[in-house]
């Protein structure tokens, strides 16, 4: 059903080589470049410019890349479709972040499968502005996310609030503390999620509003699976600032112990977003309930 030209797009744009993208497809280059000729000529635009180390595309080229995701999800979904309603199923594919999917939202998910034989649920774990972009192109049905996403496309759902909170070993020192400073902080070694991940960059905005950068405080590692990040906690080979209800079972068990840091407030927000044209909004209403 997509043009494989548009196939043929995409996985330039995606490698930013003709050589790499005719091995990648199967085919010459020549079929390549082809491909991407017809293309201009129809669109009337220039499609990819050189870069220093693999083709980029120009503005107009974004536009046409855009779009072209848009149809190879909008196929895949109407042949999902079509095969849905032939099996008397529905599967949907589900993005969460992070800090999501560790707060028993597959949980949820997979109560509410059980509870319903003909859903299938299909989870993606990625950061919020990825889950964004899926959304966009119709790679996802609805998203779960710790975190707000301004598009007037969306419908977004109050879920819960969370909080952010100093996470640390039971045998660390601060685990016997009340609560701690920042300038307690600067002595210690860091495991945080990545610069581009929510709950860090609130985290950093904190830092911010009190006087502080991240570049005053020692960040040990960055690691973005933050089931990863709680066992390096436990193993007392660093400290962190995760999401509360990430570690709530930890910390209820003793593994991990949460200690407050003076004067913090780092409130988030999940959300449930879906398009505004999503089918089945009684079951999203019924995911609330849980």
């Amino acid at each position: 059903m997509v043009d494989p030209k548009i196939k043929t797009l995409l996985k330039l744009n995606e490698l930013g080589s003709y050589t790499k993208a005719a091995q990648a497809l199967s085919l010459s280059q020549p079929a390549v470049s082809n491909h991407i000729r017809i293309l201009e000529q129809e669109f009337g635009i220039k499609i990819f410019i050189k870069g220093q180390k693999k083709l980029k595309p120009t503005p107009a080229g974004e536009v046409l890349i855009r779009y072209a995701h848009r149809a190879v999800a909008l196929s895949a979904k109407v042949r999902q479709a079509i095969e849905d309603q032939q099996r008397e199923v529905r599967s949907l594919t589900v993005g969460l972040t992070p800090t999501a999917s560790d707060i028993l939202v597959p949980q949820i998910l997979a109560t509410f499968c059980n509870n319903h034989p003909g859903v299938h649920i299909t989870i993606v774990t990625d950061t919020i502005k990825n889950i964004d972009k899926m959304l966009q192109f119709y790679e996802l049905d609805f998203a779960i996310v710790d975190g707000i996403l301004n598009n007037p496309n969306y419908v977004s759902i109050l879920m819960d609030t969370d909080y952010l909170c100093l996470v640390v070993s039971p045998q660390h020192p601060f685990a016997q503390r009340q609560s701690v400073n920042l300038k307690e902080l600067q002595r210690e070694n860091l495991v945080l999620r990545p610069k581009k991940a929510g709950t860090r960059k609130l985290f950093e905005g904190y830092l911010i509003s009190h006087g502080y950068s991240i570049r005053d405080f020692n960040v040990m590692m960055e690691v973005d699976s933050v089931a990863t990040i709680k066992e390096l906690v436990a193993l007392n080979l660093g400290i962190t600032v995760i999401s509360h209800s990430a570690c709530r079972e930890e910390e209820l068990s003793g593994r991990l112990v949460v200690v407050p840091i003076e004067n913090c407030r780092m409130v988030r927000e999940i959300n449930m977003i879906y398009p505004r044209n999503f089918e089945y909004v009684d079951m999203l209403n019924e995911l609330r309930q849980r």
